[in-house]
């Protein structure tokens, strides 16, 4: 029988890989990953101001994300490069964030738990605010799902079809706060990216249909999530980091296979 910190992990790897899939495939669709770092490296801000304020620390990663997402899509649509807006929106506030953390007196962080994740220590409180933002996150996204298709394929298309382009992104901007949100304690800020990115990814290479590519990056994504755990109680390594690296190295089996057409 796993012991109960092993099964609360699991529960929430799977979470993440459960909400990460699908929306890890229109990261790379729509080529989001710059936008994926920067709403992530956010999170290490929304981490410092629910310390300081004594909220939640789900309800600060999410509202600090969730204004940074929406702050890129304003300052790009206003002719900045979205680039530059994405690189100087990212570091800053990462920045930010560990410079506000040094001001919390009295308080005991540990950074690298916010970072990189450590996703053994997850409480069963932590598991129900993972789980809740899991769920909110499939239910926007298959709610969404056609017209999101559509305005990814072409937006002109999605005009002509009576969707409004700007309304999907903004679901797919609140998407992202959500799994930055709920995947920070599990995986860590600097690494959340690489769960959207490299399932997605891998399960494109065997795919033949958009739905058939998200069931896959869900798989490969648990997949990665259970052997980087098992990986980091076998060889005594960060769990957050052995979860990416197992990612990656399926990716690197996944080079290997024919790519469907």
């Amino acid at each position: 029988m796993p012991d109960e910190f092993l099964i609360r992990a699991a529960l929430a790897g799977l979470g993440v890989a459960l909400a990460a899939g699908p929306l890890g495939c229109f990261v790379v669709w729509r080529r989001m990953a710059y936008f994926g770092e920067a709403t992530s490296h956010a999170a290490i801000l929304g981490v410092a101001l629910a310390l300081a304020l004594s909220v939640n620390i789900f309800a600060g990663t999410l509202a600090v994300a969730l204004v940074m997402a929406l702050s890129v899509s304003a300052l790009t649509g206003r002719g900045m490069a979205m680039d530059t807006t994405l690189g100087v929106l990212a570091h800053a506030a990462l920045a930010f964030g560990l410079v506000g953390v040094s001001f919390l007196h009295g308080v005991r962080v540990d950074l690298s738990a916010y970072l990189f994740g450590d996703i053994l220590v997850v409480g069963w409180s932590d598991l129900g605010f993972i789980w809740a933002g899991v769920l909110a996150v499939l239910a926007l996204l298959f709610w969404r799902w056609s017209a999101l298709l559509t305005a990814t394929l072409s937006e002109e298309l999605a005009q002509a079809s009576g969707i409004d382009p700007g309304r999907e992104r903004l679901v797919l901007t609140l998407a992202m706060a959500l799994v930055v949100a709920v995947a920070i304690k599990v995986i860590g800020a600097l690494l959340i990216v690489a769960m959207l990115i490299i399932p997605a990814a891998a399960a494109r290479r065997a795919s033949c249909s958009p739905e058939g590519m998200a069931a896959l990056s869900v798989g490969l994504g648990a997949l990665a999530i259970l052997g980087g755990l098992w990986a980091a109680l076998r060889l005594d390594t960060p769990a957050g980091p052995s979860i990416v690296a197992t990612a990656a190295l399926i990716f690197a089996a996944m080079l290997v296979l024919p790519r469907r057409a």
